[in-house]
């Protein structure tokens, strides 16, 4: 007899994060909708990360390894994962409420075709995480939105698993900071996938994450997005990746 199918897989990646894990970890067993399973990749922490972990209990299953980096991690995770649908939350983030899975859940029983949902992400202060500092309210979806600048925000984007099986993984080996635009970018865009907004905050993100850590970073993360668009063989407008990151000057002045 087949074992049953969980509707969501839930993939954490974590290199001691020993500081905030468990607020993550709990943001996912607190869940009200409990269809789900839930996985964390660990890259061979040495703090206290792994004892943290272990201790969650026999619904978090872990594997902790040696991997090339954070994408390389999410593609153990996915080859690990059964649910019909997968997310990523980061191991310093978490979920905004305890109805978030429900509420994605009704978002795609509302929307039968779609291969994706998506919801707004808030970036807190590391400290405090109830002050918000940006909010990133996504907005609806169409396939022309990624000309213009638009993406989802990643750790609210669920994603079929099918949609990995028949169009590919992160593309770690090309990608430090950008393989998540460029994944979705994929999905999305080239291949034009459904996506539904589930018009809640679903995530919210501390702040100082791999991509915002200097202007170095930014810098490489904008010419991987200009590789983004290359690699899949599309044009972007002259002016979509300068919308890009201006887009996100207005997130300082939105709230939920």
């Amino acid at each position: 007899m087949n074992e049953k199918r969980p509707f969501f897989s839930i993939i954490t990646v974590c290199f001691n994060n020993g500081k905030t894990i468990r607020q993550t970890i709990e943001s996912v067993l607190n869940q009200s909708f409990t269809d789900f399973e839930y996985w964390i990749i660990d890259g061979g922490s040495s703090d206290e990360s792994l004892e943290i972990i272990q201790s969650s209990g026999n619904r978090v299953q872990w594997i902790s390894e040696p991997d090339s980096g954070i994408y390389d991690a999410m593609n153990k995770g996915i080859l690990h994962a059964k649910g019909k649908f997968i997310a990523f939350l980061n191991a310093d983030d978490f979920y905004a409420a305890t109805d978030v899975l429900g509420q994605v859940h009704e978002t795609l029983n509302r929307n039968e075709n779609a291969w994706a949902a998506y919801g707004d992400l808030a970036y807190v202060n590391e400290q405090d995480t109830d002050k918000i500092v940006r909010y990133w309210k996504s907005g609806d979806y169409s396939p022309r939105s990624f000309l213009w600048g638009w993406m989802p925000p990643h750790p609210t984007f669920f994603l079929r698993k099918d949609a990995f099986e028949k169009f590919g993984l992160f593309r770690n080996e090309s990608m430090k900071s950008a393989a998540d635009y460029e994944l979705i970018l994929r999905m999305l865009y080239k291949n034009k996938l459904p996506a539904a907004y589930c018009r809640k905050l679903l995530v919210r993100m501390r702040t100082g994450g791999l991509s915002n850590q200097s202007w170095t970073n930014r810098l490489r993360g904008n010419r991987e997005d200009r590789l983004a668009w290359k690699l899949n063989q599309i044009e972007p407008f002259w002016f979509t990746l300068i919308l890009k990151p201006l887009r996100k000057l207005t997130q300082y002045f939105q709230r939920p």
